[in-house]
């Protein structure tokens, strides 16, 4: 069970991905991508109400608790900037593999903190998902070229801050329940947003993309936000069920469903998107999937 919910955040992770894409390029090429997380905050914000209704308690878990939990999101959010830094300056190729590293920050601190110990078959499992994964990442025909210290700068602490937001997560989630310490979590996320917006030049730039194109812009942007809403509930909800450095390893096969769903653009949509569709590479992704399969399987025994 836990695996489904697992999954359900790379899936839609990877869907939300491609929505990032066409929105960069289209309305946010003169625009700070840091501006793409203040939409993210503002889903986060109207959601808080309807959790309310639902689950009243959630205002009942005392204030340290809910400033921790608040943190919590601030890391998500924190982790998503470095990543759009990243991106900002490097290609989608390049930056890929350092998603990698989430899964070992996961496995480290849930055995630390938590005292997460996995079976041989859940530690293989996890090796090859990331394997896997890894496996996809590579871009074939490139030279080797020395490291790039400000690219894995950025990409390691993104991958530190997420990995410590979820372990941050479950710690509560355990304890006071999941929509509480969901509910404190975006708290954390909408305060995030605020102070990006209190930033004159983010602000500017916030409202000038509102009065160009306020349809487009929206809704595209609500849409994209929503699917990646579901993904994240999804996965926050395996952490209860599931060891950290699991749902983590499985959450890198983003990167797996990204070229999938690259795949089926070039076929019926090349105009939105178009990945390679050699032989070769179709291959290695083939590979790829049949790896994260397994690992899925031994993970789940």
């Amino acid at each position: 069970m836990w695996l489904i919910f697992a999954f359900s955040g790379p899936v839609l992770w990877a869907i939300s991905t491609h929505l990032d894409k066409y929105l960069v390029e289209k309305y946010f090429k003169r625009s700070n991508v840091a501006v793409l997380l203040v939409f993210t905050a503002m889903i986060g914000l109207v959601t808080l109400p309807f959790i309310w209704l639902i689950q009243p308690q959630v205002v009942g878990v005392g204030l340290a608790n809910a400033a921790l939990m608040a943190i919590s999101g601030v890391l998500y959010m924190g982790g998503m900037l470095f990543y759009l830094r990243a991106l900002q300056a490097e290609e989608a190729s390049a930056v890929a593999p350092f998603f990698q590293a989430a899964p070992l920050f996961g496995f480290g601190l849930g055995y630390l903190v938590l005292g997460e110990v996995l079976s041989p078959a859940q530690m293989a499992g996890g090796a090859l998902i990331v394997g896997g994964t890894a496996l996809v990442s590579l871009r074939s025909g490139t030279q080797r070229s020395k490291l790039n210290v400000r690219l894995a700068a950025l990409m390691l602490t993104a991958a530190l801050a997420m990995a410590m937001s979820a372990l941050i997560f479950k710690i509560f989630a355990l304890r006071d329940a999941f929509w509480p310490t969901t509910f404190w979590m975006f708290v954390g996320e909408a305060l995030f947003g605020t102070a990006l917006l209190a930033i004159p030049s983010y602000w500017r730039q916030f409202l000038a993309l509102l009065r160009a194109n306020p349809g487009a812009v929206l809704s595209v942007n609500a849409a994209n936000e929503l699917i990646n809403l579901g993904g994240a509930l999804g996965t926050r909800f395996a952490l209860t069920l599931a060891p950290l450095g699991l749902v983590q390893a499985v959450g890198s096969t983003t990167t797996l469903f990204v070229f999938g769903f690259g795949v089926v653009l070039s076929v019926f949509l090349p105009a939105l998107g178009r990945e390679d569709l050699s032989r070769r590479e179709l291959l290695r992704k083939g590979l790829a999937a049949t790896l994260v399969a397994a690992g899925a399987a031994l993970a789940t025994r």
